[in-house]
């Protein structure tokens, strides 16, 4: 059965000529022997202290924002695995590795295995076009029937307490509402939330805000 670690890390992001002091969090899934990791940001030697030996079979980027990019290669040298993110987010991957590319795009209803656990890929645009969730429905705790609550990585599409920012190049506030309620809001209530930054959340809890975002705006 896969389980999940995490690892909190800091640096910077920048976009628009600003840069902000930003943790991010880092996913790992897997199992005792191979795992896949969820946008390995800022430090890479912590992530791969945190991957423990095991086989990483791929690198999954939710997005393409440098703080979530900027320490892939290095990671991606160190464990020789993949490095995978949707092709929309080519021009913020291109601000930060102009003569690398990556290995391979992610799409919608791509389905990633792992120590038994599938990962769905979720295209989820709007903090950025290439935005993408990733959905666990066998993990998590068991709820009330005995069944998994299931996992969702939202990168940052959804938070505790509303969307992702939007205002920014290449990011749409409607866009980022209509991927929440169209493909993460339809997910069952007891879903875990673990996002890019911040404390985690369940789909449950979130959803009754969902007006109060729209009317607050971006």
């Amino acid at each position: 059965m896969a389980r999940i670690d995490h690892v909190v890390t800091s640096g910077t992001f920048s976009l628009d000529g600003e840069t902000h002091e930003v943790d991010n969090n880092v996913w790992i899934v897997g199992g005792a022997e191979q795992c896949v990791v969820i946008d390995p940001a800022h430090d890479a030697s912590a992530v791969w202290r945190k991957v423990e030996g095991r086989q990483v079979l791929a690198i999954l980027l939710t997005h393409g924002h440098d703080d979530h990019i900027r320490q892939v290669q290095e990671f991606r040298q160190m464990v020789d695995a993949p490095v995978l993110i949707h092709a929309d987010d080519a021009m913020l991957w291109d601000d930060v590795f102009p003569d690398e590319a990556p290995d391979g795009h992610l799409a919608e209803g791509d389905v990633f295995r792992i120590a038994g656990t599938e990962l769905h890929v979720l295209h989820t645009p709007g903090h950025s076009p290439g935005s993408v969730c990733f959905h666990a429905p066998s993990l998590g705790e068991a709820g009330e029937d005995g069944e998994p609550t299931g996992v969702l990585f939202s990168g940052d599409t959804l938070f505790q307490g509303g969307p992702g920012a939007t205002g920014r190049s290449y990011s749409d506030f409607d866009t980022i509402i209509e991927s929440i309620r169209t493909k993460l809001l339809t997910l069952p209530a007891s879903t875990v939330v673990h996002t890019g930054h911040g404390d985690s959340t369940r789909i449950g809890e979130e959803a009754p805000h969902l007006q109060e975002w729209i009317d607050r705006g971006e």
